[in-house]
């Protein structure tokens, strides 16, 4: 993932924020030889600790395919992107050119964690992990705890693999024209304001703040 500077998390608060509302991703995962890689949509909670980064949990079928891989493997890529729009060309023309002459763009949010997959057998662990998933996901709680070999789920325990991802390095991206002039920028939100499509107010909430906390926004 190409990141200009301008394009860059200004700090490890931003993504750290962002990711802590955004869990769902797509697992990628190295394939055999001449193979694309396995890319895997799934939920998971990001955990700030253990470590400088972090861990990512997670749990799949175990008849999925990329088991296999993924031993052979563990080093891994999860990557979450969201809050993207598309930014017709006329939005974005230099101020005193034609509308004609700006570059379509998109916008969008990304996080990508690269990380060593741990794959969890054991129940006692399976179980305290998939509770702490579940418990992330319905705070309010409503359904029952996994204990292993007790129902309602303890049978289940043993259809399912638990991935626990520690975190090694991340790549964070907030692609909101933050290279452009602040009347084009400006022009820009507006027309995201009109539009009110699907992303959009996400789209100029992350422009408005990233202009206004960027590393120019004191001058």
């Amino acid at each position: 993932m190409l990141i200009h500077p301008w394009d860059a998390a200004h700090d490890e608060g931003e993504w750290r924020s962002w990711l802590a509302a955004h869990d769902f991703g797509q697992l990628a995962v190295n394939g055999a030889p001449g193979e694309p890689p396995w890319v895997q949509p799934m939920h998971f909670r990001y955990e700030p600790d253990p470590g400088p980064y972090g861990q990512a949990i997670a749990h799949l079928a175990r008849p999925n395919p990329l088991w296999h891989d993924l031993e052979q493997h563990p080093v891994v890529l999860l990557s979450v992107v969201d809050d993207y729009v598309y930014v017709p060309g006329h939005w974005t023309a230099p101020e005193g050119s034609p509308s004609t002459h700006g570059t379509p763009t998109s916008y969008y949010a990304a996080v990508q964690l690269r990380c060593t997959a741990h794959v969890v057998e054991d129940p006692e662990e399976k179980a305290a992990l998939l509770n702490r998933q579940v418990a992330h996901f319905q705070p309010e709680g409503g359904t029952a705890e996994v204990r292993p070999a007790e129902p309602p789920f303890g049978r289940m325990l043993a259809g399912i693999r638990v991935l626990r991802l520690e975190v090694t390095d991340v790549r964070a991206k907030f692609k909101y024209a933050g290279n452009k002039p602040q009347d084009v920028q400006e022009r820009v939100s507006a027309h995201l304001a009109e539009r009110a499509g699907p992303g959009d107010a996400a789209a100029r909430s992350h422009q408005t703040r990233r202009r206004a906390t960027g590393p120019t926004a004191a001058g």
